[in-house]
């Protein structure tokens, strides 16, 4: 049962033209604090409803194939199922699609650069960036803020979550679309019943002996991912200072030139290798793994941390990845584990759903993904 979801979403739909007044509500249980909001873009229903309708609006990009919702799958936590992410022109992009689960949580939210902590800012990256290309939206920018300005939908929905600047522009679309991004919270898995809610049954026997084997120094995976959201990237409206981790998970050695890691950013040696901890939330639906998407399954990534690494001897690896001896039956409990923190209800959220219908313009020319057969 949805605690604390129902009311929320109920905000959110019911947020639409005319609320920006309005207080937003949060889905988060009393146990979790929401995340950090920047003082020039509070919260607001119908800041949220329009940048939901954005998200999933495919004239953002040059000729009206790719929305954000095309690399950002709801039914598999805002990730894409592939490798690597395809963008326009079918460009395949250098990294796998990092999932938007509590986005709003993440003080780094890029795979190898610290300075990307800002969703207003990042918003730039998809549509505007150009190594490589993903929205393709570069020069471009007057044309779809004007196919923008003619839509019924949006000729209201501006005005009402920016009455001060009711224009479609960057500055209010990269904000709306942050807003929705913060409003995808996610702590609402079988675990979370199991854990914070008091309900025995909610996990199964095997996902509690997994549970044990997860945060048992034999395994050391805690290290990295630990915390309400499993991993060390951290910062909620309560934290000092935010937590940001990144680590060498020994996957290559030496790292090829078009995945040096952290390394791009700092010009530090040690950072070679090194990425973003992602968030073990959901971390069932998100298959391929790693910044790469080089391993295919639940099972792959533990048989990688077994063995300390693809290249166990990388000088830069973290000390924490040192193998570690497992029977099937002990791998089978930890994947069960992470499997009950599948948040369903996320999952199907019509709230964050896609607002628009068939045969709108705004989806009429989409690429989306193809679902890979399990």
């Amino acid at each position: 049962m949805l605690r604390w979801v129902i009311p929320a979403a109920a905000m959110i739909l019911a947020g639409a033209i005319g609320a920006s007044a309005d207080p937003y509500v949060w889905p988060l249980p009393a146990w979790m604090p929401r995340p950090p909001v920047p003082a020039d873009n509070p919260m607001s229903a119908a800041k949220v409803d329009l940048g939901r309708h954005l998200f999933y609006d495919a004239r953002l990009s040059r000729d009206g194939t790719v929305a954000c919702a095309s690399c950002h799958d709801q039914a598999r936590a805002f990730t894409d199922g592939r490798a690597r992410a395809i963008g326009i022109d079918s460009i395949a992009g250098l990294k796998n699609a990092p999932g938007l689960a509590n986005a709003g949580y993440f003080p780094a939210l890029t795979w190898a650069n610290p300075h990307m902590s800002s969703l207003e800012f990042q918003a730039l990256v998809p549509l505007f960036g150009e190594n490589p290309e993903e929205m393709g939206s570069v020069g471009h920018e007057e044309e779809i803020f004007a196919r923008l300005s003619v839509d019924t939908y949006y000729a209201a929905a501006f005005p009402a979550a920016f009455p001060d600047h009711p224009a479609p522009d960057l500055y209010t679309i990269t904000r709306a679309l942050a807003a929705f991004q913060r409003s995808l919270i996610s702590v609402d898995s079988p675990y979370d019943r199991y854990k914070y809610w008091g309900e025995a049954d909610a996990i199964s026997d095997a996902a509690k002996r997994g549970e044990e084997l997860f945060f048992d120094h034999r395994f050391e995976c805690y290290h990295c991912h630990q915390g309400i959201l499993f991993t060390d990237n951290l910062q909620t409206a309560r934290s000092a200072e935010p937590e940001i981790g990144f680590h060498n998970t020994g996957l290559y050695d030496p790292y090829p030139a078009a995945l040096p890691g952290l390394i791009e950013i700092t010009g530090r040696p040690e950072d070679a290798g090194r990425f973003r901890t992602p968030s073990l939330r959901n971390v069932a639906v998100t298959a391929p793994y790693m910044h790469d998407g080089s391993i295919p399954d639940l099972r792959g990534v533990l048989a990688h941390y077994a063995g300390a690494g693809r290249a166990p001897g990388h000088p830069m690896k973290d000390g924490m990845i040192a193998g570690f001896t497992a029977t099937d039956a002990e791998i089978t409990d930890i994947i069960a584990f992470l499997e009950s923190l599948t948040d369903q209800g996320f999952l199907t959220n019509p709230a964050t759903s896609d607002p628009w219908p068939e045969g709108h313009a705004a989806r009429s020319r989409r690429m989306m993904p193809p679902r890979e057969a399990k």
